[in-house]
C-alpha cells in the first residue's frame, strides 16, 4: 500500500477517517485509576494535527496483556482522561472490529472515536491479516504514532499498514529521526551508556554498538558479568556466568575495534537486597557475602568526565537500584552529567526514563523515548517491523 512521500505532511487527512494506532499502554493502580499520563499526552500533537487538518481521528491501542476480554484492562479510562487533555470529547466503543463498529466509524466527520483494547481480540499479537483488513474498514488512511509497539508484527500496527495509505504520525516521527541521528552518521565520539539488571537483555545490544560507538560505559548489574569474565571477585553480586564466554567475546571485540568499554572500580556494596541494608564503598574485589548494588563515586566521577566529551549520547538502563535512595547515587550522577552533556542525548527504556522523571532531569534531555523493546531492537540495529511496513528505514 502507498505510504504518503513525505510522512505525515503528505498524507491526504482532510474529510477522512485517520485510522491511529497510539500507545496508551498506561500504568494503573488497582482501582483503575490511571498513575501515569505521559504515552497518553505524547499522542496528542498528532490528534490535534489530525483534527485541525479536518480529519476524522479513530484510535485504537491496547492495554496490558490480556487472554481474551478482560474487564480491568478496558479503555474507558484511557478515554476519559485524553478526553480532558484534549479538552474535547471522546467516544469509547465497546468493540475494535464488527458491524456495529464499522457503523459508528462510517461518518467521515464526528466525534474522536477509541476502539476498545485491540489485544482483546486473539489474533492481534499474531499479526492476524484477516484481522487487519477488519481495522482497514474502519479508516481511509492510516498513521502509526506508536513507537512502543513498532517493534511487534501486530494486526493492528503493522497489519493495517499494508492495507491502507499510511504514514508515521508526529510522535513515532520523532523517535525515528532521534535513533537516526544517533544511528547513521552521529557527531563524535558517539558514547553509549548501558545499565539495567540482566545482560542476557543487553548483549546484542552491546554487539551491535561495539560497531559503531567510540566508548561504552556500562552500571548496574550487567555489570559484575563483565566484571567477573575479567577474573575480578564480585561476591554474590548479581552474575550471568551462562553469558562469560560471551562477554569476553565482546571484550574482545572491543579491544580489536579500539573502542573503550568503561566498567565500574568501586562500588557502593550490601549484604542484602533491601532498601534499609547497611551499606559501604569498596574499590576492587567485592568482599565473599556482598553484593554490589550500585557503583561507586571514583566510577561515577569517570563516567561523568566521559559524558561531557559526547558529540552524542545513547542511555539505556539505570547504573544501580535507583528505586532505593541508598543506591541511586550513580544513576543520579550519570542522569545529571546527560542532562549537562552539550551534545545530542537520547534516553530509552522505562527504567532510565523513570530516573531521569524522578529526578526532575527530563526537559534536559534532547529526546526521551516512549519504547523501551522498540528502542532496545533498534540499538540491535534489527528493522521494526512497525516502521518497515510504513516504507521507513534506519
Amino acid at each position: 500500500m502507498a505510504t504518503a512521500k513525505h510522512g505525515l505532511d503528505g498524507l491526504a487527512i482532510e474529510n477522512q477517517r485517520v485510522l491511529v494506532r497510539v500507545d496508551f499502554n498506561v500504568p494503573q493502580d488497582d482501582s483503575g485509576a490511571i498513575t501515569d499520563d505521559t504515552r497518553i499526552r505524547a499522542a496528542l500533537p498528532t490528534i490535534r494535527e489530525i483534527l485541525g487538518r479536518g480529519g476524522r481521528p479513530i484510535l485504537m491501542s491496547h492495554l496490558g496483556r490480556p487472554k481474551g476480554v478482560d474487564e480491568k484492562l478496558r479503555l474507558d479510562g484511557v478515554a476519559t482522561r485524553l478526553s480532558q487533555l484534549l479538552g474535547a470529547p471522546v467516544k469509547k466503543l465497546g468493540a475494535s472490529i464488527g458491524p456495529e463498529v464499522e457503523a459508528q466509524c462510517k461518518a467521515k466527520q464526528g466525534p474522536i472515536l477509541l476502539l476498545e483494547n485491540v489485544r482483546f481480540n486473539s489474533g492481534e499479537t499474531k499479526g492476524d491479516v484477516g484481522l487487519a483488513a477488519s481495522y482497514a474498514k474502519l479508516g481511509d488512511v492510516f498513521v502509526n504514532d506508536a513507537f512502543g509497539t513498532s517493534h511487534r508484527d501486530e494486526s493492528s500496527v503493522s497489519g493495517v499498514a499494508r492495507l491502507l495509505p499510511s504514514a508515521p504520525g508526529r510522535l513515532l516521527e520523532a523517535e525515528i529521526e532521534a535513533f537516526q541521528r544517533v544511528l547513521t552518521n552521529p557527531e563524535r565520539p558517539l558514547i553509549a551508556i548501558l545499565g539495567g539488571a540482566k545482560i542476557s537483555d543487553k548483549l546484542a545490544v552491546i554487539d551491535s554498538l561495539l560497531d559503531k560507538v567510540d566508548c561504552l560505559l556500562i552500571g548496574g548489574g550487567m555489570a559484575y558479568t563483565f566484571l567477573k569474565a575479567q577474573g575480578r571477585q564480585i561476591g554474590k553480586s548479581l552474575c550471568d556466568d551462562a553469558h562469560l564466554e560471551t562477554v569476553r567475546a565482546a571484550l574482545a571485540k572491543a579491544a580489536a575495534r579500539k573502542v573503550e568499554i568503561c566498567l565500574p572500580d568501586d562500588h557502593v556494596i550490601a549484604e542484602k537486597f533491601s532498601a534499609d541494608a547497611a551499606s559501604k564503598t569498596v574499590s576492587g574485589d567485592i568482599p565473599d557475602g556482598w553484593m554490589a548494588l550500585d557503583i561507586g563515586p571514583r566510577t561515577r566521577g569517570l563516567y561523568t568526565q566521559r559524558i561531557r566529551t559526547a558529540k552524542t549520547l545513547v542511555w539505556n538502563g539505570p547504573m544501580g537500584v535507583f528505586e532505593m535512595p541508598s543506591f541511586r547515587g550513580g544513576t543520579e550522577a550519570v542522569g545529571r552529567a546527560v542532562a549537562d552533556c552539550p551534545g545530542y542525548t537520547v534516553v530509552g527504556g522505562g527504567d532510565s526514563v523513570a530516573a531521569v522523571e524522578l529526578l526532575g532531569l527530563a526537559e534536559r534531555i534532547k529526546h526521551i523515548s516512549t519504547g523501551g523493546g522498540a528502542s532496545l531492537e533498534l540499538l540491535e540495529g534489527k528493522v521494526l517491523p512497525g516502521i518497515s511496513a510504513l516504507g521507513r528505514r534506519f
